[in-house]
């Protein structure tokens, strides 16, 4: 007799995390912005103002790495020109992007005697992109089957239609949200399908990543209950989805592929709720941002708005460069399992190295004139937005057709999107990106 699945959990209604991180700011200033540190690029403020750039821009003209002796999130080294970058994700087993070691963002994995002295629980979110090998190998493996160059090829007329009828929707005359009208509504769209997620509860998706992907929130201990109550709420609703395909004929969507993968159908409680944050915001914000990034730039840059209407064929292009010019995730962490040498820096065992993707994409010694959109570029691919060598983001296929198919079919209308209210950014050091974008749409 077939069991019958369990009802899912409702989750509960919270602040979105933007608003709760606001408000605590609001009543907590932050003192280390006084005399921050001008080369601690791990200021959560540069980005949400806009003015990393000058910064980034200094660091790299002295060199390649740079240690960063005190920060809110211990010492650092600020890696800032591509080059290095490269080379120390092609060296993955001497630069390690294990969880055990404090994973892939900047924050800090306390020690044991902190966690005793603050009475916290030790919560570790061990996923794919956070192992070395072999572990990665398998887990990885099994999620990438989703998004080879054949299952990107069925997946593409399921998206133009979404994107199709999401764009007639638009209104015309008025100002609205690009964040939350198309950016959000098309990536939360697709995360859905590829989880076989429930429709009418999509919107959660987006809550949940606001709340897991924000390094900023992640270092507020007047938030981390929330925060984790908020994940452990995310992995029993998932559990129950876990429990109800389980039970059916599987399918192909990422939750039946991984339960009827060997490298992850005995995953812990802690790798399930680890790969759903991966997957979740490897997925949502990444894409949402760089939606958002494409109509910012394009308003910022008339002339290469120009471009893109006048000649369609830019598009591939368009995208890639578009990628560059935003970095939708600000950097990645490794941590140096020996002493090593790096560009003439001595590197202790330990050590944390901190990837400045977004730093990478502006380097001069890559990109001519880094700071300008340039659909025309010809080197645009060779952005590292992806990441490098191992761990280089698995879905980059299908984040790649989600932005093609929405500049084309902008074009096809011949629609232009033009800023025309509040810009707010995201406050946060990971992921880079816009919070809300009012705009008007007008026709060229």
């Amino acid at each position: 007799m077939a069991t019958i699945a369990p009802e899912r959990p409702q989750a509960r209604t919270s602040p979105k995390a933007h608003e709760a991180l606001r408000e605590h700011l609001e009543h907590h200033p932050d003192d280390r912005l006084v005399h921050p540190n001008k080369w601690d690029v791990s200021r959560s403020d540069i980005y949400y103002e806009d003015r990393w750039q000058p910064i980034f821009k200094e660091m790299r003209e002295a060199g390649p790495l740079h240690y960063i002796p005190e920060s809110p999130f211990g010492p650092y080294w600020a890696v800032v020109q591509h080059k290095a970058i490269q080379h120390i994700e092609a060296l993955p087993e001497l630069f390690s992007s294990s969880w055990e070691y404090g994973g892939i963002t900047i924050l800090e994995r306390p020690t044991d005697a902190q966690l005793a002295e603050t009475g916290r629980e030790r919560n570790e979110l061990p996923m794919f992109i956070a192992m070395d090998r072999p572990k990665h190998t398998g887990q990885r493996r099994t999620v990438a089957s989703k998004f080879t160059p054949g299952e990107i090829t069925k997946m593409e007329a399921e998206v133009r239609q979404r994107t199709s009828e999401l764009l007639d929707s638009l209104p015309r005359g008025e100002v609205f949200d690009w964040v939350d009208k198309v950016s959000i509504e098309l990536t939360t769209g697709m995360l859905a399908i590829l989880f076989g997620f429930p429709w009418e509860d999509r919107r959660l998706l987006t809550f949940w990543s606001d709340w897991s992907g924000d390094t900023e929130l992640a270092t507020v201990r007047e938030l981390d209950e929330m925060r984790w109550e908020i994940l452990h709420e995310m992995a029993a609703y998932f559990q129950s989805l876990w429990m109800e395909k389980a039970q059916g004929e599987g399918g192909d969507d990422l939750i039946s592929m991984m339960i009827h993968s060997e490298a992850m159908s005995q995953m812990s409680p802690q790798e399930f709720m680890g790969n759903l944050v991966l997957l979740i915001v490897g997925g949502n914000d990444t894409t949402r941002n760089t939606m958002s990034g494409i109509i910012h730039s394009f308003d910022k840059f008339p002339d290469q708005r120009k471009l893109f209407e006048e000649n369609p064929d830019l598009i591939p292009n368009a995208v890639q460069e578009c990628i560059r010019y935003q970095t939708p995730l600000a950097h990645m962490r490794r941590t140096a399992t020996q002493d090593t040498e790096v560009f003439g820096q001595q590197v202790k065992k330990g050590d944390k190295l901190i990837l400045w993707y977004l730093s990478a994409n502006r380097d001069e010694e890559v990109f001519d004139n880094p700071d300008k959109l340039d659909i025309t570029r010809e080197n645009a691919r060779r952005h590292i937005s992806f990441g490098y060598g191992i761990h280089r983001c698995v879905g980059a296929r299908l984040a790649e057709l989600q932005l093609r198919i929405l500049l084309e079919e902008m074009h096809k209308r011949r629609m232009r999107v033009h800023v025309a209210g509040d810009v707010e950014r995201v406050r946060a050091n990971f992921v880079h990106g816009f919070r809300k974008l009012e705009v008007e749409i007008t026709s060229f």
